[in-house]
């Protein structure tokens, strides 16, 4: 994991996931010499979300980002996607951290349904 503030955004991310859905189980999949980290991935009935660190942003993509309800403009990639849904973050402080709680947990709903 990155050291900079990527990692502590993707710590960040973690916590705020797990705000908005206390019952969330995290794993790490997709483990590989090219990213032996892996990919940090959310479940809770199904899965809701990865984070992936890129060079110059996060990513969180939503496994069903494209069937969740986004009023506040959370999503800003893959928006022409057909079942996922994304949000590039570019900087520590770019993200509406209370608009993204509530999106997390308007995807749970949807997992639940």
């Amino acid at each position: 994991m990155s050291d900079d503030w990527r990692g502590e955004l993707i710590d960040r991310l973690r916590t705020l996931i797990v705000q908005a859905a206390p019952e969330v189980v995290e794993e790490v999949k997709w483990r590989k010499p090219s990213n032996p980290d892996g990919v940090p991935t959310f479940s809770l009935e199904g899965l809701v979300c990865t984070v992936e660190t890129y060079k110059d942003k996060v990513k969180v993509t939503f496994a069903k980002g494209a069937s969740v309800d986004d009023p506040s403009g959370v999503f800003n990639a893959s928006l022409d996607a057909g079942t996922r849904r994304a949000v590039d973050i570019p900087a520590p402080d770019a993200l509406d951290e209370e608009a993204f709680v509530e999106l997390v947990r308007r995807a749970v709903d949807l997992n639940r349904a």
